[in-house]
């Protein structure tokens, strides 16, 4: 329980590209309706509703935080969405493979490396947002890169394994942010660090996850990521795949287009 702060609700909204008259349009509406006991998701749906009518972009950021949430149950889904993600910029990236460590056999998240940089990857996905990754995966996450130190993920000289990456799509205990930055672990979370953070690089590269899609029920969005369609620039550039999933033609035409909005606005 917390008492109702309209700052906070500004800053979402203000985060998601919203127009000033906009914003201030939707804190005062939340305001006349916000009660004892009114739930966090209550407001969002509530804000989320009164988004709805202006840019693409606009509406896809505001629902982006929740959109990474759906790409569950398992983690899968937001480790191809990852991997997706570091390909914009200019890595290739491999997912769910074993590297053998100098005592144990390790199955990695991701990997990614290009001419100037390679790393190896722990994505440690949450389908609630008050769940933090803490001190105990910090720990496990470094004592894995140790093992791993003689490895190579490609054959290349900058191959070796010297960095490690933990991401979430939550956020870190003050415990963990404290230890990794200690140890030399990259953290990389929702909103932190400051800038290079997870929510920053999708905005910064348009690449949206089809979760982020309005015009999908839940259902249809589980049915996408089952086919392979992990972000939303796949919904136009494999048209192979979309016509096997039997939706309608007029659904099909309203998907295509929000998709191609949302990929190439800003």
């Amino acid at each position: 329980m917390e008492e109702f702060d309209p700052n906070k609700l500004r800053k979402s909204l203000k985060k998601s590209g919203a127009r000033h008259d906009a914003i201030e349009t939707i804190v005062r509406e939340i305001e006349k309706t916000a009660h004892d006991g009114m739930r966090t998701q209550e407001i969002y749906r509530h804000a989320f509703s009164l988004l709805r009518g202006t840019k693409t972009e606009v509406v896809a950021r505001y629902a982006l935080r929740r959109a990474l949430f759906n790409l569950g149950p398992t983690g899968f889904p937001f480790e191809a969405f990852l991997g997706r993600l570091f390909e914009t910029e200019g890595y290739k990236t491999l997912t769910g493979i074993n590297l053998v460590g100098r005592c144990a056999v390790h199955e990695i998240d991701l990997a990614a490396y290009r001419q100037d940089h390679s790393f190896i990857a722990e994505a440690k996905f949450h389908a609630r947002p008050g769940i933090k990754s803490d001190l105990q995966v910090a720990m496990y996450s470094y004592a894995r890169l140790l093992d791993l130190a003689e490895q190579k993920i490609c054959n290349e000289d900058v191959c070796g394994v010297k960095n490690l990456k933990l991401i979430t799509n939550t956020k870190f205990t003050t415990a963990a942010i404290k230890y990794a930055d200690c140890v030399g672990v990259d953290l990389m979370a929702w909103d932190f660090p400051k800038e290079n953070n997870l929510f920053s690089l999708i905005d910064k590269t348009k690449l949206f996850p089809v979760t982020a899609l309005t015009s999908l029920s839940v259902a249809q969005k589980k049915q996408f990521l089952n086919a392979g369609l992990i972000v939303a620039s796949d919904v136009f550039e494999k048209t192979d795949v979309l016509s096997q999933l039997g939706l309608p033609a007029k659904k099909l035409e309203a998907l295509i287009s929000e998709a191609r909005q949302l990929s190439t606005e800003g």
